[in-house]
């Protein structure tokens, strides 16, 4: 790697990233490339890419640079770029030039960003550790970034997005977010042609709160009944109401905004020091618990309430709050009956709740995280109707892990 980064790597490492921070404040989004080859030499490498996922986590693609006449992509599934983000783990490989080649995850928490590809002579312990920090420094630009600019946004996406997909997009959380004690995860589809679904999720040090959306409708108004909804539980949720609340002012904000239209949902709190899970079920799909990779039949199957936003059509009263206590290790799986009514064309046969549960114990089992196996999960479903999605499909998975040690900032 040459003397520069052998004799004082660290120190001379952490200068260099420095430089970096330093320089990228005032940096344009998409000059992010050209701002890490102004310092290969100083970092002892030939050759470093970004690459960020696509909307559908099916693709990887380069961010474009100045030296680089066409975009490169690689494709998730079968490449070791696509290895690294899966399994969110670094991998080496040796170059055609014979330089080695280091791929390392671009992580935001938890949340999979892309990959970093790092290409040097030599990989040594500290060049690890100096790549590894550069992956988190990288990481951190492109989300920051990403906030007030189209540059990054553009590079994810490979189709068109429809306006009411638009505006949901807009509203959402990361698809991952946790800590030791608890992880959440989401995916929904068709990515860019979204209606009325939705999700949310935040997480303190004591409590996980999870929500899932199904707004009446496949039109633009459909979107922006899941905005408003969205904003009224986030709204409430941040004044410190209680579940009641939230559900009553959502309940009010739709009436009022669209009063021929409903939404349904499931909303959930998580104290993550007992275990105690708390939820009200809006006319939604009943919540289903997986323990030791097995199904536990019944256990949230408690009545539904009404739909949010009928008004005078729902008999007065407090909406019913139902309990539940968790074990170590529990996972709660919300989902919308898109999910479970995804139909084959050729056989006309549901994809059903059996089917979905049992993929997602299957890969768990297997040991994959909880975002790559709902990724491929939503991506099963989709290849089910032939990519061809009648209704919006989402899915929330929330673990609670309250006995897991740290593990390098990952989670399982």
């Amino acid at each position: 790697m040459g003397g520069r980064m052998r004799e004082g790597t660290g120190s001379r490492g952490d200068m260099v990233l420095g430089k970096i921070l330093q320089e990228c404040h005032r940096m344009a989004p998409d000059d992010l490339p050209g701002l890490l080859r102004r310092h290969y030499e100083a970092l002892g490498v030939t050759r470093l890419t970004v690459y960020l996922a696509d909307v559908q986590q099916q693709t990887l693609i380069a961010l474009p640079d100045e030296r680089t006449e066409q975009p490169r992509t690689v494709a998730v599934e079968p490449s070791l770029a696509g290895w690294c983000y899966r399994t969110m783990s670094p991998r080496i490989t040796t170059s055609s030039n014979g330089d080695l080649t280091l791929w390392l995850p671009l992580l935001d928490g938890i949340e999979r960003v892309g990959v970093l590809s790092v290409q040097a002579p030599v990989l040594d312990t500290d060049a690890l550790e100096l790549y590894e920090a550069l992956a988190s420094l990288v990481a951190l630009l492109v989300i920051a970034k990403d906030l007030y600019s189209d540059a990054y946004v553009r590079v994810k996406r490979t189709a068109p997005m429809q306006l009411p997909a638009e505006m949901v997009w807009a509203s959402l959380a990361p698809r991952t977010v946790g800590s030791h004690t608890a992880t959440s995860s989401a995916v929904l589809e068709p990515a860019y042609d979204l209606h009325g679904d939705a999700f949310d999720h935040t997480l303190s040090s004591s409590t996980l709160y999870t929500v899932i959306l199904d707004a009446m409708g496949h039109d633009l108004v459909s979107g922006l009944l899941a905005a408003v909804a969205l904003a009224a539980y986030r709204n409430a949720r941040r004044a410190g109401a209680n579940l009641e609340e939230i559900v009553a002012t959502i309940d009010a904000s739709v009436h009022e905004v669209f009063p021929d239209r409903y939404v349904t949902g499931v909303f959930c709190k998580l104290d993550l020091v007992s275990g105690h899970l708390s939820w009200i079920n809006c006319g939604h799909p009943v919540p289903l618990l997986l323990r030791d990779y097995e199904p536990v039949p019944g256990a949230l199957d408690r009545s539904p309430e009404p739909p949010l936003g009928l008004g005078r059509d729902v008999p007065s009263g407090e909406r019913r709050v139902h309990e539940y206590h968790l074990e170590p290790g529990d996972r709660v799986l919300l989902y919308t009956d898109g999910v479970t009514e995804a139909r084959s064309p050729r056989t006309g046969e549901l994809f059903g709740e059996e089917r979905f549960a049992g993929f997602v114990i299957r890969a768990l089992a297997a040991g994959e995280s909880a975002p790559e196996a709902l990724r491929r999960l939503i991506h099963a479903i989709l290849s089910y109707q032939q990519d061809r999605l009648t209704d919006d499909a989402t899915i929330v998975l929330s673990e609670w892990h309250p006995l897991q040690p740290p593990h390098d900032g990952l989670m399982p």
